[in-house]
């Protein structure tokens, strides 16, 4: 049994063992305090019983006009809880926080190309490739691709949002606004 529940400042002192996974894109502290002050309804956390941190979810609300959207920031579940679900619970509740109270159009997020296993998960929730960004994430090495996946929300009616063959319109990271 678990619980989930608005992520809270004193959580960042427990969830390093969360971020350990190299898919995990981590940040500085007062970027996740920022995301606590503004958006407190579309950051949350899953704890156990014991209220050990098991996963988190951080969201934001952005755009303009039809462009007005709820965006996944990060998402990360602990290799221990991996295969239970949490992830699709929490990304139910960010999709429904988007829905209402901010009226979105519809819910996006990025993910690296090379990351199939995500890929497909967000591919069964119902999110599609809108666009590629080539060379978003910068690596030590060398940079990699990230797809911009979206699904769209009940105030898309026309389902404007979302295209076909979403994966070969190819912008620049510069290009990326809303």
């Amino acid at each position: 049994m678990s619980s989930l529940r608005q992520f809270k400042a004193t959580d960042l002192f427990n969830f390093n063992a969360i971020n350990l996974d190299s898919l995990t894109e981590t940040y500085n502290i007062s970027f996740y305090l920022s995301y606590l002050a503004r958006w407190p309804d579309l950051f949350s956390v899953q704890c156990t019983p014991n209220n050990n941190l098991m996963a988190y979810v951080m969201g934001k609300a952005e755009g303009k006009g039809t462009d007005w959207h709820g965006h996944v920031t990060a998402i990360t579940v602990a290799p221990e809880y991996r295969r239970l679900g949490l992830a699709q619970g929490m990304m139910d509740l960010l999709e429904r926080v988007s829905e209402y109270p901010y009226d979105g159009y519809f819910v996006d997020l990025f993910v690296r190309r090379s990351n199939k296993v995500a890929i497909d998960f967000y591919t069964q929730l119902g999110y599609s490739i809108y666009r590629t960004v080539a060379g978003y994430y910068n690596g030590e090495t060398e940079n990699e691709d990230a797809f911009d996946m979206r699904k769209p929300l009940k105030r898309d009616v026309d389902r404007q949002s979302v295209r076909e063959n979403g994966e070969t319109f190819i912008v620049q990271p510069h290009e990326v606004q809303f």
